[in-house]
């Protein structure tokens, strides 16, 4: 869709038009994703298959002479922010939207000194319709269009600002400033998403990531447990913990260095939780690299397997879903039958699931989970279908 007639486009024209009266020069965005397939892979080293969805994040940026960066957000009441580009960055007292602008802007600045430039001044009106609290990246996809602002301001090319670099600045930008220790997963797929395609990460090795073509006519259908992720912080910590616990005691820098083979024959001595926390890491690890092979083949009813798979190691070995999603899960799989698959994606402990199915399929897997699902509280689910989607760039 071209900037003129996207709606995010047009309310981030309108923002700024009334928060600084000037029309924009030009647009960015940058996707949210889903994972199709491994789960707390990524801070280990190993494995992730996430795309990028069609909803998204949109920047309308106009150059400015000086060395100021004026920002309006459009979806928070016209919320603004400024900041001087030569000056000490810190956090904004009371906009947390505005740390991940700064975050990113102050990592960005960083970069480039080492390059010998500078940020230019900038005026920025900020849109978007990743679903807030979901699990879908929203953050990631701020940061990312933060970051191809000046991509495009400068007209910087690869050797100075790649799509990796953006999505490795924008998770420094997350972990050192905003205080969110996330994996690289998530700008990622953001920066380098392919429309049409999921994306295999080696996480250890991020230039080594392959587009995975998905089968024609396949959607993906992601549905909001409403269960709220009140745990995810902790346990996630903890998670991390006893991972690196287990990397250690199989004396290897990452459980990615782990097969399933030498899992179970140098387990002796190692604490039978943290053991089951390894075997999630490394099942899953194999489960998603043969989850490319099936989708790259258009093998849903052997991807649904693998999908089913993982739900269930979350569910056992990892310990992160939660009954709702279990139940919100086996109705999914329920209506899909053999030709696609579910399972939980995300952090953990409440929030959404991801189904992989034929697009011919999707209104009666809806009808399904709407007739047959209710949250704890009694609230129905909330659904989004979307298809693999491009990553970060300009919208023309």
């Amino acid at each position: 869709m071209s900037a003129l007639r996207d709606p995010l486009a047009r309310r981030c024209d309108d923002a700024m038009h009334q928060a600084f009266g000037q029309w924009p020069d030009f647009h960015v965005q940058a996707p949210g994703r889903v994972n199709l397939i491994g789960e707390h892979t990524d801070y280990n080293d190993g494995f992730v298959l996430p795309c990028a969805i069609d909803y998204r994040t949109v920047i309308a940026v106009r150059r400015r002479p000086d060395r100021r960066l004026r920002v309006v957000a459009a979806d928070l009441h016209g919320e603004t922010d400024e900041i001087d580009l030569d000056g000490d960055i810190a956090h904004h007292p009371t906009q947390q939207w505005s740390d991940y602008v700064r975050g990113t802007v102050r990592t960005l600045r960083e970069h480039l000194a080492t390059h010998g430039l500078q940020l230019a001044g900038a005026d920025l009106a900020i849109a978007g319709n990743v679903p807030q609290g979901a699990g879908l990246s929203s953050s990631a996809a701020l940061e990312v269009a933060v970051g191809q602002v000046w991509r495009q301001l400068g007209g910087l090319d690869d050797a100075l600002l790649s799509a990796v670099d953006l999505a490795v600045l924008a998770q420094r930008a997350e972990n050192r400033f905003v205080g969110v220790n996330c994996g690289i997963m998530d700008q990622m797929i953001s920066a380098c998403g392919q429309a049409g395609h999921a994306l295999l990460i080696d996480c250890r090795h991020l230039a080594q990531r392959r587009a995975v073509p998905m089968p024609a006519g396949v959607a993906v259908m992601i549905v909001h447990s409403r269960v709220r992720r009140g745990l995810v912080d902790s346990e996630y910590n903890t998670r991390r913990q006893q991972c690196e616990a287990a990397a250690a005691h199989y004396r290897v820098p990452a459980l990615r260095d782990v097969d399933e083979t030498r899992l179970t024959q140098d387990a002796a001595g190692l604490d039978p939780l943290v053991f089951r926390r390894a075997r999630h890491i490394v099942t899953e690890n194999a489960r998603t690299l043969a989850a490319a092979q099936a989708l790259q083949a258009g093998d849903l009813k052997r991807l649904g397997e693998l999908m089913a798979a993982s739900h269930a190691s979350m569910r056992d070995d990892f310990e992160i879903t939660h009954p709702a999603i279990d139940r919100l899960v086996e109705i999914a799989q329920a209506a899909i039958g053999p030709r696609g698959g579910a399972r939980m994606t995300g952090g953990g402990f409440g929030g959404c699931i991801v189904a992989v199915l034929p697009d011919a399929q999707v209104a009666a897997v809806r009808a399904a989970i709407e007739a047959g699902y209710r949250s704890p509280e009694g609230e129905p689910p909330a659904i989004w279908i979307s298809h693999a989607a491009d990553g970060s760039g300009v919208l023309r």
